[in-house]
């Protein structure tokens, strides 16, 4: 009871009751969660509801300044990012344009790989496109987001080139917006919708320390590619931020075990000295000089002789290094399922895997590739290609009177990744030939699981027909083991390519 309390019975004793009773009555509540219990076992969790800018804000420099120094010196974080580095585009994009128009598609497509090279598509060409989309993927797992500048230079095949941009190159100390009604928020300006409409971006000299007056960039030619886990969310956010600590942890913690291990392994000896039993003068003296140990080494089959009473004790510590891998696994698997990973993609130990195991996990692991491709497809690659198309159109590349007119019409198109190398070869192609034969998978989704164009594997498949012929060569026979000049062999084979040929003209003239 306090003061109140006293004072309230004082005055009145039913007051007084009330209030008793009232009291004894939140303290008996224990309430429906026990995540919202603040007892003792979580009277530590201090939690408040905030926006997700506010959240972020004050964390996350410090967040994205940790999570680089892992990157420079944790090899777990680099397995981690890794990771997604190699799975999240396999090895290589490629476009497939699909406009209706067969001259249109091939022109724009080998435009594409001419401009993909790193003196046509980067602003410093030193990357090709790949390289840069690596680069953007490791950038926004560690530091949550990065900038792409599209800008127009003379410098390649096409006025478009690319400006990879830092996060940390946002002007925060820019206050003022450009626009009347709008805010500018972390470098970004946004409108009454939180819409971009603009990029504030601190300029310096190229030794990085004198600062000049920021440059505004308008958002239509700026891609922000980072991930949104909130509506009030405006910036990024380390992707990484919930492992940071668990990582550190290994890190400490190999280093405790690694130092104790030499510690372990180490080998001294100490010269333990006895004290002359002879009295004073000079019966307490021996003939000669005596042996010094001063920078000795034991050392294999040396032979050294001790002074007279000394004796060498060993310094061997007892008892075996700590066996840490059960623990560094725990805390692995903890690392990698927080990012959706297996345990075996980021560790690489396939020692307790079979082919279930195996299958099943990759299968678990492409759905959160295929998150991260998403937001990399549409946030960033869709966009660039567009830019890309309507470069090409300016350019003179393509010639289309309705191009405006038909602008959804030119800049359709589809990613083709390629994927990864299959555990079982066998097994996979098995599956993929049952598929076909009852209808559960197309050709053509076949091909593009295999990153590969359909109407090209076609054509391959009839180019090496003929040319076997022509060369006398029974190319059915040696694929399929069966005798050479089979005639139902070649039939079947010829009938396959032809009708695979005409399939895909008549496909084409459809599109």
């Amino acid at each position: 009871m306090n003061i109140i309390d006293s004072i309230a019975g004082y005055i009145s004793p039913r007051w007084g009751a009330l209030r008793a009773e009232w009291r004894n009555t939140l303290e008996a509540y224990r309430g429906n969660y026990d995540a919202g219990a603040d007892g003792r076992l979580q009277s530590q969790w201090n939690i408040q509801n905030l926006s997700g800018e506010m959240t972020d804000r004050y964390d996350r420099d410090r967040v994205r300044a940790r999570a680089r120094d892992l990157e420079r010196n944790s090899d777990t974080m680099n397995s981690v990012v890794r990771a997604f580095r190699r799975n999240v585009i396999g090895s290589g994009i490629h476009i497939r344009v699909t406009t209706g128009d067969a001259d249109i598609n091939e022109t724009l497509e080998k435009m594409w790989k001419k401009w993909c090279k790193r003196f046509n598509c980067d602003v410093t060409g030193q990357q090709s496109f790949t390289q840069i989309v690596r680069m953007c993927i490791q950038r926004k797992i560690v530091d949550g987001g990065i900038l792409v500048v599209k800008r127009y230079t003379n410098q390649g095949i096409l006025p478009l080139q690319l400006q990879i941009l830092e996060v940390d190159e946002l002007d925060i100390s820019q206050l003022a917006p450009k626009r009347k009604g709008n805010r500018v928020v972390g470098g970004i300006e946004y409108n009454r919708w939180n819409r971009p409409e603009g990029y504030w971006i601190r300029q310096y000299s190229i030794d990085g320390y004198t600062q000049t007056e920021p440059v505004y960039i308008e958002a239509k030619d700026v891609v922000f590619y980072f991930s949104k886990k909130r509506p009030s969310q405006i910036r990024e956010i380390s992707d990484l931020s919930p492992s940071l600590t668990r990582i550190k942890d290994m890190n400490e913690f190999m280093h405790a075990v690694t130092l104790k291990e030499k510690i372990a392994a180490c080998l001294a000896v100490f010269i333990k000295r006895i004290a002359s039993i002879g009295g004073p003068g000079r019966g307490s003296h021996k003939a000669g000089p005596d042996a010094t140990y001063a920078g000795k080494r034991v050392v294999p089959g040396m032979i050294m002789e001790l002074n007279a009473g000394d004796e060498a004790q060993m310094l061997n510590p007892a008892g075996q290094g700590t066996d840490a891998t059960s623990f560094i696994k725990t805390l692995q698997r903890m690392v990698s399922s927080s990012n959706g990973l297996s345990y075996e993609s980021t560790s690489r130990d396939m020692s307790e895997t079979n082919y279930a195991s195996a299958r099943q996990s990759m299968i678990e692991d492409d759905l959160t590739y295929g998150e991260e491709r998403e937001i990399l497809v549409e946030n960033f690659l869709d966009e660039i290609y567009e830019s890309f198309v309507i470069s090409c159109w300016l350019k003179g590349v393509i010639q289309a009177a309705d191009f405006w007119e038909n602008l959804e019409r030119y800049l359709s198109h589809e990613w083709v990744v390629i994927p990864r190398r299959w555990i079982d070869p066998y097994k996979e192609a098995s599956a993929n030939s049952v598929a076909l034969k009852t209808g559960q998978k197309t050709f053509q989704q076949s091909c593009t699981e295999n990153g590969r164009d359909w109407k090209q594997v076609i054509d391959e498949m009839a180019d090496a027909r003929d040319y076997a012929n022509d060369r006398g060569i029974d190319l059915m026979a040696m694929i399929s083991g069966r005798d050479p000049g089979s005639s139902e062999m070649e039939e079947s084979y010829g009938q396959s390519a032809d009708q695979g040929k005409a399939y895909a003209e008549e496909s084409e003239g459809r599109e």
